[in-house]
């Protein structure tokens, strides 16, 4: 019976590792499109990791939280415009939040990795991986919570 179990547990380990928790690659072209290393000569560490590596900052650390005046985050690895500041809303999380990108600013990738399926956000010119999607948001609006990473966007007040 030991020798059944040492050779079950380990094949029950290795199958919950199947295609249905890899994560999925876009095979999709981007207008902006770089070597990695031209990334990481670039961007800050911190961008790399997130726009480039998928990483996830700590929550309650970004100062684009605190931003309410009239503008535009941008991506910060090619500057396309991603949301508008009357998209955004307070959503506890600690990361930006809006309801709706900017039309054709973004595409959207899936992710299963961590055993569910959330949707990865990504900006649709140079593929940088900006932060997920939810079904939590506004139901007044939109009913979607863009939970977006602070470090992948830089903010453009109206007028500049």
């Amino acid at each position: 019976m030991k020798k059944l179990l040492v050779f079950i547990i380990p094949l029950m380990l290795f199958s919950c590792n199947g295609n249905a928790q890899k994560k999925e690659t876009a095979s999709q072209e981007y207008e902006v499109t770089k070597t990695d290393e031209q990334w990481k000569a670039e961007l800050s560490e911190g961008e790399y990791r997130i726009l480039r590596k998928g990483d996830t900052e700590r929550a309650f650390t970004s100062p684009l939280n605190d931003i309410d005046e009239p503008g535009t985050f941008v991506c910060a690895a090619c500057g396309n415009p991603l949301y508008k500041t009357k998209y955004k809303f307070d959503s506890g999380t600690g990361w930006p939040s809006f309801d709706r990108p900017i039309d054709d600013a973004v595409s959207y990738g899936r992710n299963t990795s961590f055993g569910y399926e959330d949707n990865e956000v990504h900006c649709a010119r140079c593929g940088g991986h900006l932060g997920h999607v939810f079904e939590d948001g506004p139901r007044k609006t939109t009913g979607k919570r863009h939970c977006i990473n602070g470090l992948a966007m830089e903010f453009i007040p109206e007028g500049e």
